[in-house]
């Protein structure tokens, strides 16, 4: 199993979590969180912000999922056809054991 960790702007989450269940990934849990990238903040006028409001969604996926997965979430985190500073970031971690907690009583 895999972890995706996607970090999106706010105003895509819908549509990315459309796009994922449309598929039959219905699961998943998601953060608001502020942060910045590799654009160290943004000016707007004379206003400097240091970090941008995201949304961090995790997704638990099996291995032969997480292609699928990513490829969802990359066509539709994307601001346009070719992507902008600050569109965000996908990271993926290996899962070794999961536990459901009602199922372990």
């Amino acid at each position: 199993m895999q972890l995706i960790c996607a970090i999106i702007r706010p105003e895509k989450v819908h549509v990315v979590v459309k796009s994922l269940e449309k598929e039959g990934y219905n699961a998943f849990s998601s953060w608001g969180i502020t942060g910045r990238g590799r654009q160290k903040g943004i000016q707007v006028g004379p206003v400097f912000y240091e970090e941008m409001p995201k949304k961090l969604l995790y997704i638990v996926v099996h291995d032969q999922e997480k292609d699928e997965v990513i490829d969802i979430i990359l066509r539709h985190a994307r601001t346009n056809a070719q992507g902008c500073s600050g569109d965000g970031k996908i990271f993926v971690q290996p899962i070794t054991e999961t536990y459901t907690i009602s199922d372990n009583i």
